[in-house]
């Protein structure tokens, strides 16, 4: 990453950090650099490696929001941090070349883009050009024409062609776009060693598509050769299997569904993950930290 090593010799946990009103989980309660620096602040001492901040709502159905209000959501953020001595990896959650620059002016270090590089046709050299480390992530279309994993329809289901059932290649075509994204990123410039790749776990897939994505994110991982970000944090789909589990009507509250995340990140964990994308930063650092102890006594 731009001037910043993250070493994934262990699991490391990513804090999520949204700046935004209308998040799906966390809304407004990080708006201001103030509010912002507090939960970061607090989100390091429980275990966090790295911090990820985000501008605008990536949930289904979101109203896209201009660059020009990312940055002045985000940049004050990435500022306040860095003026209180955080040297802690900073991410900037973003499908803009504009405001990833414009944080990483302010002290960002990576990128996390939810598209893939596809959307913004700047932003693969840009991360070339600034040495940052970036995330790929698969998405099957754009947050407002998608919709929560839990409310498609069988009949509706996103079609990833020939397969069993609803959830059909889901896991060949994700991993065949993540390897051209890959490729695309080595192309203009960004080593190997600086790419994430993601699934894309809740982004255009049933509940199916999505834990068959989630049990095969060691395999793509192998197959593409690149570090993995594991990133279900509160999603839909764990919604509806907890709901299915309890006999529930409708799945809990997003807050209320860190036992079933940190359960899937636990499982990447022992299947050689190393990089978690969450909500609930304490929980899983106690958590993956006793799955790293156990891996060495086993």
């Amino acid at each position: 990453m731009r001037g910043l090593t993250l070493d994934l010799d262990r699991p490391r946990i990513m804090a999520i950090v949204n700046v935004t009103p209308d998040s799906f989980s966390d809304a407004g309660r990080h708006e201001t650099p103030d509010r912002a620096l507090a939960y970061c602040e607090r989100a390091l001492a429980d275990g966090a490696a790295m911090l990820d901040i985000g501008g605008e709502s990536t949930r289904p159905g979101a109203t896209r929001i201009d660059a020009a209000e990312q940055i002045r959501r985000v940049v004050p953020v990435v500022e306040r941090l860095r003026a209180a001595g955080i040297e802690t990896p900073i991410s900037v959650d973003t499908t803009r070349a504009t405001v990833a620059r414009a944080a990483i002016e302010a002290g960002a270090n990576a990128i996390n883009d939810v598209s893939g590089g596809t959307e913004d046709p700047d932003m693969l050299a840009l991360a070339a050009e600034t040495g940052a480390g970036i995330v790929l992530m698969h998405r099957l279309r754009p947050p407002g024409e998608d919709r929560f994993s839990d409310r498609y329809r069988a009949q509706e289901a996103p079609d990833y062609g020939a397969g069993p059932g609803e959830v059909g290649d889901v896991v060949g075509v994700v991993m065949q776009a993540l390897g051209e994204m890959v490729h695309r990123a080595e192309i203009a410039g960004i080593a190997r060693e600086r790419i994430v790749i993601d699934p894309g776990l809740g982004f255009g897939k049933t509940v199916a598509q999505n834990f068959a994505l989630a049990e095969a994110l060691h395999t793509m991982m192998q197959e593409i050769g690149c570090e993995a970000l594991s990133a279900a944090s509160r999603k839909s789909f764990l919604g509806r299997a907890m709901a299915d589990a309890l006999g529930l009507a409708d799945p809990p509250p997003p807050e209320e569904r860190d036992a079933a995340t940190l359960t899937l990140s636990a499982a990447h964990a022992m299947r050689g993950v190393r990089l978690f994308r969450v909500h609930d930063v304490r929980g899983h650092a106690e958590g993956l930290g006793a799955v790293g102890r156990m891996s060495e006594v086993l």
